[in-house]
């Protein structure tokens, strides 16, 4: 996981839903430091975050984990180099 490439995606997808860190960070009971420094790339979200984080943004696990959105075409040229 590249936690800067995975902290931009964050970072974007939350801007286009239009929620601060503050409202993202009480959505998942966690404090809004937390959510700068996953989108800073200073961190990654703790495995317990990975759904309830990839559900609020509307993306998959593996969409979160890979940083970056998938087709479905992508999703499966990744899966077979990986």
């Amino acid at each position: 996981m590249d936690q800067i490439k995975t902290g931009k995606l964050i970072a974007s997808l939350r801007k286009e839903k239009g929620l601060t860190q503050m409202m993202l960070a009480d959505c998942l009971g966690i404090s809004d430091k937390t959510i700068s420094k996953w989108e800073r790339g200073a961190g990654l979200p703790d495995v317990s975050l990975m759904l309830p984080l990839s559900e609020a943004l509307e993306i998959s696990v593996n969409e979160l984990l890979t940083g970056e959105k998938l087709t479905d075409a992508d999703y499966k040229k990744k899966a077979e180099v990986e």
